[in-house]
């Protein structure tokens, strides 16, 4: 007589997988938010402007002479913008910018009624203003502005319209291109090179008004600001002639 072979319940298999399934799911619920060390997120999305022209220097000096003046305990003071110290001159002295952002300012504040004297006097403040060049030398990804890979996939769909509903293939470009001309203008590269420019208002030990920018500059005008920071190209050796005879 055959016998059948018998079978295993089903219960048998659930159990173990289940068991299994229970030990993931409990680990997850104790590891999951745990790290060997921090993770590295981002900040919100900002915008930093580029100085690049001496018209931005003017525009930070309108914006110094603004501030300056609605101070109470600054605006009725006699003002004097302290010269450069060439005697103790430092890796920030000098430079296009220290000049000009000077005559600015003191345009500024002199066409809105400000008190300036040429030279310190015992009641007098001081105006004072440094450059601090920073060369970034391993930066990461940086993500490009907003909405540009939707601009370049607007774009690259917009011309292929054309060749199922316009008879002339490249007015497909036409839309593309006033995009790019549209939003062109508000992009720039972000390099490696910015500037902290901080303005104070100093009377004799209290520092009556501080004020810090910051801006991206480009690399190649880093003289501007920090002359003495500019690479110097290696002096060649030379080697004295000596009579042969």
């Amino acid at each position: 007589m055959r016998t059948r072979p018998r079978l295993f319940p089903s219960t048998y298999f659930i159990r173990p997988v289940s068991l299994g399934l229970a030990s993931l799911m409990l680990s997850g619920c104790f590891y999951a938010n745990t790290s060997q060390a921090p993770i590295a997120i981002t900040y919100p999305y900002t915008e930093q402007q580029r100085m690049q022209a001496a018209h931005h220097w003017d525009v930070l000096a309108r914006h110094e002479a603004t501030r300056i003046l609605q101070r109470e305990r600054v605006r009725n003071r006699d003002l004097h913008i302290s010269e450069p110290d060439n005697e103790a001159l430092h890796a920030y002295s000098g430079g296009e910018f220290e000049r000009g952002f000077r005559a600015l300012l003191t345009s500024e504040l002199v066409s809105r009624g400000a008190n300036l004297t040429t030279v310190p006097t015992a009641n007098s403040a001081n105006i004072t203003f440094d450059v601090e060049v920073v060369e970034h030398r391993d930066r990461g990804f940086v993500r490009p502005p907003v909405g540009a890979f939707t601009a370049l996939t607007a774009g690259i769909a917009v011309a292929a319209i054309p060749y199922n509903q316009w008879a002339e293939p490249a007015l497909g470009l036409i839309p593309a291109a006033m995009l790019a001309d549209t939003t062109s203008g508000n992009w720039t590269h972000t390099g490696n090179e910015e500037i902290i420019v901080t303005t104070q208002i100093i009377d004799g030990e209290r520092i009556l008004y501080s004020s810090s920018n910051i801006y991206y500059i480009n690399a190649g005008d880093r003289r501007q600001y920090a002359p003495n920071r500019v690479p110097q190209a290696p002096s060649t050796p030379t080697v004295p002639l000596t009579d042969t005879w």
